[in-house]
């Protein structure tokens, strides 16, 4: 593998309003560019390595879903997939092209919309001791990684550091009024279910994923990164089989390599063998492969 990883991005005369775990988010006056690094992140640390393209795959697999879900909802996009970056960018605009989204200046929604079709993270933790989960009542005597009997809602609050903390729905309502959470809860279930449909038929489960959404000029859209391997929990149809964890296109890979070190979850996170860079970067491309039929080239 030649490529290196991009892990800091820099743009000369243009203001940066966020740097995130993976993306950095620059002010360009009347829109944003978002750009997606090549860092990778587990138990809240980011790693010194990167996974080269990682990006890449990101961008590109939420341009495909946010082309999918045009239909349902309004997105926060200004430019497709192929369509050039602005030229103030200068020779970054090539270099950034494929891993970079132009976007409008929505308001986010201060919770994140979750949805749930298997049992499996902070889930699977919770039920084990509630039975419940954002206090939803499932069934006993699912197991880890069980498929749920119908996909569940259960929001979250965003942290700027750390963990996101779930939260009930009526929470949700308290913190965004109730007509908006049933508006997103609604929305939240379509997108997923259309997207567990068509990424099955691919031979992959789309076990649970999350959402945002944000105000732009009085109306809803969906924003940020959609329906990807770092925003979802991507599992092998094949080899699915509940009672166990299962094997992912997402970054559990790396978080399940980091289980076996002597290390306690707290920067300085150790570097990524070349091995699992090279072997998690395959897992994303393979997501990406399978989801657009396209190779990312």
């Amino acid at each position: 593998m030649t490529d290196e990883p991009l892990l800091q991005v820099e743009l000369a005369g243009i203001p940066k309003v966020k740097s995130g775990k993976v993306r950095e988010v620059f002010d360009l006056g009347d829109a944003l560019l978002i750009v997606a690094t090549d860092r990778i992140s587990a138990f809240d640390c980011v790693m010194p390595n990167g996974i080269p393209r990682k990006g890449e795959v990101l961008t590109q697999i939420s341009h495909f879903w946010f082309d999918r879900m045009a239909g349902v909802l309004p997105n926060h996009r200004l430019a497709g997939a192929g369509d050039p970056l602005p030229a103030r960018l200068g020779p970054d605009a090539v270099r950034l092209a494929r891993r970079s989204m132009l976007v409008k200046k929505a308001q986010p929604l201060a919770i994140e919309c979750v949805v749930r079709g298997y049992l499996a993270g902070s889930g699977w933790n919770e039920y084990r001791k509630t039975g419940s989960v954002c206090g939803v009542r499932l069934p006993t005597g699912l197991k880890e990684s069980s498929e749920l009997p119908e996909p569940i809602f259960t929001p979250a609050t965003k942290a700027e550091t750390g963990h996101d903390e779930n939260i009930s729905f009526e929470r949700a309502q308290a913190i965004v009024g109730s007509l908006m959470a049933a508006q997103v809860r609604d929305l939240s279930l379509k997108i997923y279910a259309t997207a567990r449909a068509y990424a099955q038929e691919r031979g992959i489960l789309i076990a649970d994923t999350k959402f945002e959404f944000g105000l732009h000029e009085g109306g809803l859209l969906l924003i940020d990164e959609v329906l990807t391997p770092d925003s979802s929990r991507f599992w092998p149809a094949d080899s699915y089989e509940a009672g166990r964890s299962q094997a992912s296109f997402d970054k559990q890979f790396v978080r399940d390599y980091l289980l076996t070190l002597d290390w306690n979850k707290t920067p300085p996170a150790p570097a990524l063998p070349p091995e699992i860079v090279a072997r998690t970067q395959a897992k994303y491309f393979d997501a990406y492969e399978r989801l657009t039929g396209k190779s990312l080239g």
